[in-house]
């Protein structure tokens, strides 16, 4: 029987326990599967088992995995049956278990496979968060609760929070890190554990056979200028997040005295911003333009990145953290809620697209930094560079959406997910 015929399950027909399975699918999905590699790049260095640079292509082969697992869920809806066969709810549960397996793979002894391994987690995340994410705000809008599905954005950050945290008292312990591998792994399949029995079957009845779509609203959609134009702006976000979000706890190291435990706090600290974030983000008014809120989080992100680098102490760092991570989950959710005004028709491949650009940005930015550690007189100066052109790239995402604002002021409210 296929699964669109499968009725949902009864948690699925909880607000509560649909937000709370989103969590923990993306608290897998990019808190491990994506960010765990941030905490325990420290803890491979101290073991000797990779260097700075190999350390920047891993993370390079996360993102190029990241951008090729978005494209490839722009291409499912086009193939004929391919949807039908693979839809949201299966190819989030099998990318979950992709994400357990390729964790727990880390902690062998295999660094000629550490490239594929990583390359294989950024697929599995991109495809659980598109289609975790389409589902669960599907479901959310059937139960009359489309607010809540912002809350599924706090999971990265309790992920990264949970990780930050375990690796913090593994550093202390005197941990290897393929240990924090393994563990992060059991955690894995914990989380998954709360995914399994809520995420099944479809978010959305079939329609009947004939209907025709929904009409699209007057005043909804938009040209393909501004969709160009949003596409571009939300890969500078990728770029811009992603150096310091890759390189925190290293960069911390280098400019703070030898053996201080605070570089280990400031990513969880980065992670209780992005789930702090995600939580107000659901109180937005449906009728605030969202491309104002972008150009703020844009901002914000760009000012927390200019806060580190000229307060390189540990308020500096702080501060710099928690602001930064901050908008992070909300700038995914409005551009997800601004694709969807911009294309409605598009349905997920639009969405598809504006991710794949996320993953473009993210690709430039650990060999940027690679570059220009080795150039730089100091790895200090390199980080600096690297942080500067960070900044730069979400100041003119930020222009971007003003001038998109300018160009096509908001003739009504957003459309309820």
């Amino acid at each position: 029987m296929e699964s669109q015929n499968v009725s949902p399950p009864a948690l699925a027909d909880r607000p509560l326990a649909v937000a709370l399975a989103g969590m923990a699918a993306l608290a897998a999905a990019m808190g491990i599967g994506r960010f765990a590699f941030t905490p325990l790049l420290p803890m491979m260095l101290h073991d000797g088992v990779l260097s700075l640079a190999e350390g920047s292509w891993l993370a390079t082969a996360n993102y190029v995995g990241y951008l090729l697992g978005a494209l490839a869920c722009v291409a499912l809806p086009w193939l004929p049956g391919v949807r039908r066969r693979w839809p949201a709810e299966r190819l989030a549960r099998w990318g979950l278990a992709a994400t357990v397996l390729l964790t727990g793979a880390m902690a062998l002894p295999l660094p000629g496979y550490w490239a594929a391994l990583r390359f294989g987690a950024g697929v599995a995340s991109a495809v659980v968060l598109l289609n975790v994410a389409g589902w669960c705000m599907g479901r959310m809008a059937v139960l009359g609760r489309p607010a809540m599905g912002g809350l599924i954005f706090c999971g990265p950050g309790l992920g990264i929070v949970l990780t930050g945290l375990l690796a913090s008292a593994m550093v202390a312990g005197q941990w290897r890190a393929a240990s924090g591998w393994a563990l992060f792994a059991a955690l894995a399949v914990a989380l998954c554990a709360v995914v399994w029995p809520v995420v099944r079957g479809p978010a959305i009845a079939p329609a009947p056979q004939g209907a025709r779509p929904a009409a699209v609203p007057a005043g909804q959609g938009g040209t393909v200028a501004a969709r160009a134009l949003h596409t571009v702006a939300y890969g500078l976000s990728g770029l811009g997040y992603i150096v310091t979000a890759t390189f925190l706890p290293v960069i911390a190291r280098t400019a703070l005295p030898a053996g201080s435990a605070l570089p280990d706090l400031f990513w969880p600290l980065f992670g209780l911003g992005v789930a702090a974030g995600a939580a107000l983000s659901t109180r937005t008014p449906a009728a605030w333009d969202r491309r104002w809120l972008l150009l703020a989080c844009f901002a914000m992100q760009a000012g927390a990145i200019g806060l580190s680098v000229a307060w390189p102490g540990p308020a500096g760092f702080a501060w710099g953290s928690l602001l930064l991570g901050l908008p992070f989950t909300a700038i995914t959710f409005y551009s997800l809620q601004e694709a969807r005004r911009l294309w409605p028709a598009a349905g997920d491949s639009f969405t598809g697209l504006v991710t794949a650009s996320y993953g473009l940005g993210q690709i430039a930015g650990p060999p940027m930094v690679a570059w220009m550690l080795q150039r730089a007189a100091t790895p200090g100066q390199g980080f600096v560079h690297g942080l500067g052109v960070a900044a730069g790239a979400l100041v003119l995402g930020a222009l971007l959406y003003a001038a998109m604002a300018w160009r096509w002021p908001l003739r009504q409210g957003y459309q309820k997910e």
